[in-house]
């Protein structure tokens, strides 16, 4: 067993190099061809795929290797090592030489790919959009390298998702046991449901013992008392794994939950019972670490970025949405951006909409699709202290940590340039504020000089589809797009790593400031809108008794876990039409014909009404005149009262786009697609 669990939550450990290394065994590629059939990009020119399996060997012995939970239970090969494997996926210039000496490694969400989506997002403008998954051509224009691998394991094998094949621990050969909780909640009616809550997930699966005396409860919500459900009106099927050819097999048998009468909607079900053969699930921090090393540093006729053996790439980069960008904060938490011969794995990351959660990947029976939200997988160990890349001060356990402290006490020439982005939806959904304040909301955080923080005001988690629709949520979901200012700040991390060019300051609302306050509509100072209810809740993470091995050893042996307190969230404040103050907006926000919220409501019958709708936000239409607002009450200023018409509202579109085309948050090729995506505007703007 690791004896540094302890240490890896309580910071300091240092690293000492070992004469074994963790390594990339093999690269067996699949597939090279082609990207799109050879479409040019600019001058970069055609990109090509490369894609396969990557075999890869760790010692457990090294130092490097010792925060990975279970590693030393794992089977070993005659070197003493354990095997792992990877799916990898890389689209790259055909002609290295034209690329631009980076990488960008994509975090893949629970096995999607996610950066392509993100940073050569589609939409109106002078580009056409191109096709599988080229969008705009961004990425492929500026010469990245892309990479992805699997890092996951509890992934079902299909739909193209990247796995990770890890080895399951064992005591003395003989299985491993212990207790785990699985969390369902349906938005519609079902007879049963997987155990892992989303399809294409696997689960441990329960013993015979562990079933016999498992308990099913329910209940409405997170605080209610839970209802034993009896055992007779339950069972488990565990489904076949399906099989996919030259590539990563699964690891864990999806098993579903059958119950009598089927599921509510809304209701929050949950089976503790014991299970059996945990997978040793840190690996994927090891799998991330070993093949961005690989690329970037091999030089040889192994590595296939490689021209005349020399490889290309000068400069790494790390983007991660969401779960991915949890996990990029973990992976720096515990160290792995130093490589076993102590070089940076990455210089520059982006942990996206991660809020303000570690993860968490790294433990006995890890369930790493899992996150806290304020209705549902309120329990999971996701949001857990530190919150800050720098230092703060648990309050409930008196210990002093931060996301960058072993990098910077080990070798401060380890850390990443960090930026972190999230949207209006973290702060309500994800405790983003923690990001950048004290564990107790009192005062803000001090932020590390190599640290930039974006909170994206008006934005929701994902941005929703234009026309939004509503869903099972009360409000239509909000359509804000961030996605410009994405790739105004991939330009600054690039230029900030390859030519130490300062970036554009950070942007969010402030204690100091009166921005950042309290959640409720009394401090924010959301105004009082006809028909729309305000959220009398929000997702406050907990202080949680996981059993007295969790912090020692990574292993849980308490389900549920015992509440001991909460820490603090709060939010931005509002301005008289409800968008948020202190944060960066986009154009769409800056310039409003709606208010946009980063929070909304799940409906009646969507069940546990008046719950958040899961890191989603509000699209909430302004007036269109004075005559709407009086007949309404609607307190916000009516469209036709802020704008000297279509001409007007364009003219104010324009000026908030060169605003943050000054600032370097938005490149002109946005600013030409906002502009010319407000010509469907232009119906608001005439006669009844």
């Amino acid at each position: 067993m690791p004896r540094s669990f302890a240490l890896f939550l309580l910071a300091g450990l240092l690293f000492f190099p070992h004469a074994a290394r963790a390594e990339v065994v093999a690269l067996d590629i699949h597939r090279r061809e082609p990207f799109l059939g050879g479409m040019a990009f600019g001058d970069v020119g055609a990109y090509e795929v490369i894609a396969g399996v990557a075999r890869m060997a760790v010692d457990p012995g090294h130092a490097r290797n010792n925060l990975i939970i279970d590693l030393s239970r794992a089977p070993r090969n005659k070197d003493g090592k354990v095997e792992f494997e990877s799916d990898f996926y890389i689209l790259a210039p055909k002609d290295p030489n034209k690329g631009n000496g980076a990488l960008l490694y994509d975090v893949n969400n629970r096995g999607n790919k996610l950066a392509l989506r993100m940073f050569n997002s589609a939409s109106e403008g002078n580009e056409p959009s191109k096709p599988g998954g080229a969008g705009n051509g961004f990425l492929f224009r500026r010469g990245y390298t892309v990479v992805w691998c699997g890092w996951i394991a509890e992934l079902l094998a299909g739909e193209n998702r990247l796995l990770l094949h890890a080895p399951v621990a064992t005591e003395n050969g003989k299985p491993i046991r212990g207790v785990v909780r699985y969390e369902m909640v349906a938005d519609k009616p079902a007879d049963s449901v997987p155990l892992s809550r989303r399809e294409g997930h696997g689960s441990y699966v329960p013993t015979d013992d562990g079933l016999g005396k498992a308990s099913l409860t329910w209940r409405q919500r997170p605080d209610d008392r839970r209802v034993a459900i009896p055992r007779g009106q339950w069972q488990l099927e565990r489904m076949t794994i399906p099989t996919v050819e030259q590539r990563v097999p699964g690891t864990l048998p999806q098993i579903r939950l059958h119950l009598a009468g089927g599921f509510r909607p809304g209701y929050l079900y949950e089976l503790v019972t014991e299970a059996e053969c945990p997978i040793v699930q840190g690996l994927g921090f090891a799998a991330t670490r070993e093949l961005i090393s690989f690329l970037r540093y091999e030089n040889g006729a192994g590595n296939p970025l490689a021209k005349n053996g020399i490889s290309p790439i000068a400069r790494t980069h790390a983007f991660g949405v969401s779960q991915s960008g949890r996990f990029l904060r973990h992976f720096l938490y515990q160290g792995f951006n130093a490589d076993e011969k102590d070089r940076r794995v990455f210089d520059g990351v982006i942990p996206h909409v991660s809020g303000g959660g570690l993860g968490f990947f790294n433990h006995r029976f890890a369930q790493p699709t899992r996150h806290n939200a304020q209705h549902e997988e309120h329990d999971y160990p996701t949001d857990i202290f530190p919150f800050t890349y720098g230092d703060s001060l648990d309050p409930f356990s008196g210990r002093s940590d931060g996301i960058l402290k072993r990098l910077r006490e080990e070798n401060p020439n380890l850390l990443p340039k960090v930026m972190h982005t999230q949207s209006a939806a973290e702060y309500w959904h994800r405790s983003g504020s923690l990001v950048h304040t004290d564990p107790l909301g009192k005062v803000d955080a001090e932020i590390p000089d190599n640290v930039r923080i974006y909170a994206f005001g008006g934005t929701q988690h994902g941005p929703a589809a234009d026309p939004p629709s509503r869903g099972v949520a009360d409000n239509l979901h909000n359509p804000a797009d961030y996605r410009p200012f994405l790739r105004a700040l991939l330009d600054a991390l690039d230029n900030w790593v390859k030519d130490g060019a300062t970036p554009p300051p950070s942007v969010y609302s402030r204690i100091e400031q009166k921005t950042l306050v309290d959640w409720k509509q009394a401090n924010t100072g959301f105004p009082a809108l006809p028909g729309i209810r305000y959220p009398d809740v929000i997702q406050q993470p907990a202080v949680k008794d996981y059993g007295d091995r969790f912090r020692s050893e990574g292993i849980i042996t308490l389900e549920p876990p015992a509440l001991k307190g909460h820490y603090v969230v709060l939010v931005p404040r509002s301005d008289p039409d409800g968008n948020d103050l202190g944060t960066l907006n986009p154009p769409e926000v800056m310039a409003p014909l709606a208010t946009h919220t980063g929070w909304n409501l799940r409906r009646r019958d969507a069940g546990a009404e008046g719950m958040l709708m899961s890191l989603t936000g509000s699209y909430l239409p302004l007036p269109r005149t004075a005559a709407e607002m009086t007949k309404t009450g609607d307190p916000r200023r009516s469209i036709a009262e802020r704008y000297d018409g279509f001409a007007g509202y364009v003219r104010a579109l324009e000026s908030a786009c060169d605003q943050l085309q000054k600032g370097r948050y938005l490149l002109a090729e946005d600013a030409d697609r906002s502009v010319k995506a407000s010509e469907k505007a232009r119906k608001l703007f005439a006669g009844p």
